[in-house]
């Protein structure tokens, strides 16, 4: 790590980590200093915040070029980055305005205040190009999920999950971090392309390896893969609705950006033995996580399990590895932010007005409310792989990176046959919801504005994302194609 002098033009790098420090002070003063009859207005001060945010960042805080490493090469400023900054800040700020109405958080400063953080962190964790950076970056992420997860302490569900999240996220945490100390002691350094240049130097592979596998546990408990998924049922229903929305959209993110740049930067000389590891934890956690799924009957538990098959998915991808490889984990996050935000958002709605989260209770649902029960049908079929939507073109992307490396075409087939038992649960939900009768089907579901937009916002790019599908496969793959170009 070698510090240089200071340069002012830096700032702009971390242009929206100074704007989500204001605007976490901002929520916080007016949490103060208005009544309570006003403070429902602190979500949207929160979430339009972010977009302003997002905003800035892409007409101000664009990387140049293949980027650049500042701060003593802790900070990787490049448009992997960008693009995960996006996600982000779109997965919060969404979050923000459908915990309008939620009792219970809806008008609490802190709660918007801790969900920066998590913003925050999550940031630091995409940007992060040093040991020291990454750790602090997921911990600053992961307390702050901590605390909303068990965020209403009445609630003996919430509890739960908030203590259940913290066990098993401390635990993993505590293995990460002795696997980078393991990095450091052999190499003194921590600068992740410095570890990467001095592993090189070691002729006896099994040391790095062991390294390699405690850090995966860390980062299979943050994108819920098998066998570190344990913790993703009971959270996910335990959980205040909106927050399981962000953690199975952004925490998932979040950890797939530190995961893809950490391997392709730093363990190049084992790749070998860690590609074939990956790929069976890609297999079983498919595989686990649609089986798992049919038989639930709550619609937090189905979409936990289908979070870790969407986790499965993701990874295939990245095991196959080069840039298309990745740009398609990247385009498949992107569905699935989009995606899994349209289901939460109905979840939501459903449940402020009947207070079930049961599945068999959406019976009748396209008649109460047409609106809804399209965005939820979309937001499955997308989750299903159903062409023409993003879902489809996002499977097709990771499968045929698959396909085209050599020994891993095993791999898609069994991705297949997972998407077409993931296709029964799905379908399942949706039979539900526009087959069965209620004797509540003349009482329609209210959508206040706020969730109306990010349903619309949710929708809309579902279809945009579908369409328009090769653009962003293109992006995506310009983000990650300085991944494989010698010296970087």
């Amino acid at each position: 790590m070698q510090f240089t002098s200071f340069d002012p033009a830096s700032l702009r790098a971390i242009l929206p980590e100074i704007l989500l420090l204001i605007l976490m002070v901002l929520v916080l003063g007016f949490d103060l200093a208005w009544p309570e009859s006003r403070k429902r207005g602190l979500g949207i001060l929160a979430g339009l915040g972010q977009l302003v945010i997002l905003a800035a960042m892409l007409i101000f805080s664009r990387p140049e070029g293949t980027g650049q490493s500042l701060f003593g090469g802790m900070f990787r400023h490049d448009l992997f980055t960008l693009i995960f900054r996006a996600m982000f800040l779109a997965a919060g700020a969404a979050t923000c305005l459908i915990s309008l109405d939620v009792r219970g958080i809806n008008r609490q400063g802190e709660y918007y205040a801790i969900l920066l953080a998590a913003v925050l962190g999550m940031d630091l964790m995409a940007a992060s190009n040093d040991l020291i950076m990454l750790y602090v970056a997921l911990e600053t992420t992961s307390i702050a999920l901590y605390l909303l997860a068990g965020y209403l302490r009445d609630d003996q569900r919430s509890s739960e999950a908030g203590l259940k999240y913290f066990l098993f996220g401390s635990v993993s945490s505590a293995v990460m971090l002795f696997g980078l100390s393991l990095l450091y002691g052999m190499t003194g350094k921590t600068g992740l392309h410095d570890v990467a240049a001095a592993l090189t130097n070691f002729q006896d592979t099994m040391p790095i390896i062991g390294a390699a596998v405690m850090i995966v546990v860390g980062f299979g408990f943050k994108v819920a893969a098998v066998p570190f998924h344990f913790w993703t049922p009971d959270v996910y229903e335990g959980a205040p609705t909106p927050i399981t929305a962000f953690i199975s959209v952004a925490s998932k993110a979040a950890g797939f950006s530190v995961l893809l740049r950490f391997f392709t930067a730093v363990f190049p000389i084992i790749q070998p033995q860690w590609v074939p590891l990956m790929a069976a934890i890609a297999a079983v956690t498919m595989t686990l996580g649609n089986v798992l799924a049919i038989p639930q009957r709550n619609i937090k538990r189905m979409l936990a399990y289908s979070s870790i098959a969407q986790a499965g998915y993701a990874l295939i991808g990245f095991v196959a590895g080069q840039a298309f490889g990745l740009a398609a984990t990247m385009y498949y996050l992107l569905m699935y932010v989009l995606t899994n935000i349209a289901a939460f958002t109905v979840v939501i709605l459903f449940a402020n007005l009947t207070g079930s989260e049961e599945i068999y209770d959406y019976a009748g649902l396209s008649r109460r409310s047409p609106y809804l029960a399209f965005a939820m049908l979309l937001a499955l079929l997308s989750l299903g792989g159903i062409p023409p939507l993003a879902g489809f073109f996002a499977k097709v992307y990771v499968f045929a990176a698959a396909v085209q490396t050599p020994g891993l075409v095993w791999l898609a087939i069994v991705g297949v046959i997972n998407a077409i038992i993931g296709l029964y649960y799905y379908l399942t939900v949706a039979k539900v919801i526009y087959v069965h009768r209620s004797e509540e089907e003349n009482v329609a579901v209210p959508v206040p504005p706020a969730y109306a937009i990010v349903l619309a916002v949710s929708v809309v790019g579902i279809i945009v994302l579908a369409i328009g599908s090769n653009p962003w496969l293109t992006w995506a793959t310009q983000a990650a194609r300085p991944f494989f170009l010698p010296g970087s």
